[in-house]
């Protein structure tokens, strides 16, 4: 199986995007910063490569989506959020929000960041996916309130590792070196374990830091791990071949 992690900046990249879900044949995907309309899907196709043009591309018929806020466009909303797309039936599928809550009609420009859903998605083969947005601060290392919002997360993960192959998909917004991230060291950080230098395109920041990440837990076998250098959003895409351990 070949799962990609990428967030996808709102899918501002809209043709680079598109061609490389169409040319690469993954089997789950977790992205980040989705946007995605019920009443006025049209009109924001029109401006980004949303969530029914990544579904299209992806070929992936199992689709979970997660809200986080939700904004006024034309004449209907749009929402931004998490995404978990899978070529397997999902047994079960759940959310809950790390840091604050769902807001809507939010005016594009506010201050709207950490409020932070977790999604969990348990695959009728047995995986469990989780996918998540990291806390957000200025310095990748974080603070206090980085380390208390991956606590709320590993108290989270760790039960479901502990009884299920599992994956966890993110752009964590911190490093493998932050405090933050000893709570998640029951999980193989392949980021880290594979000594990537950055996961930032340079499309948006200059800097050279490692935020995306796939960790794993003993179930599952990591045959190849990629940083795909293509150019399709702010962050670069990580991917992983992997099986499942009997």
């Amino acid at each position: 199986m070949k799962i990609l992690q990428l967030n996808v900046w709102m899918g501002k990249i809209e043709g680079n995007l598109r061609r490389f879900l169409i040319e690469n044949n993954f089997d789950i995907i977790c992205m980040q910063e989705v946007f995605a309309s019920e009443n006025q899907e049209t009109h924001l196709s029109r401006l980004c490569f949303d969530l029914s043009q990544i579904i299209k591309a992806s070929r992936l018929e199992h689709i979970f989506f997660s809200p986080n806020w939700s904004s006024d466009i034309a004449t209907g909303t749009f929402e931004e959020g998490n995404l978990i797309l899978s070529r397997y039936p999902f047994a079960s599928t759940s959310s809950e929000f790390i840091n604050d809550q769902y807001r809507d009609h939010i005016i594009l420009g506010q201050t709207i960041r950490n409020n932070l859903n977790i999604q969990i998605a348990t695959l009728e083969n047995g995986l469990t996916i989780v996918n998540h947005h990291g806390f957000w601060r200025p310095d990748p290392i974080g603070d206090d309130d980085t380390v208390r919002a991956f606590e709320k997360v590993a108290k989270i993960v760790r039960p479901l590792s502990e009884h299920a192959p599992l994956i966890m998909c993110g752009d964590l917004n911190i490093i493998h070196e932050s405090p933050a991230m000893r709570p998640l060291d029951f999980l193989h950080d392949l980021t880290d374990e594979h000594r990537v230098k950055t996961t930032l395109s340079g499309l948006k920041y200059d800097g050279v830091v490692p935020c995306d990440h796939i960790l794993t837990n003993s179930a599952i076998k990591v045959d190849h791990f990629i940083v795909h250098p293509d150019l399709v959003s702010d962050h670069l895409a990580l991917s992983a071949d992997f099986e499942i351990e009997q």
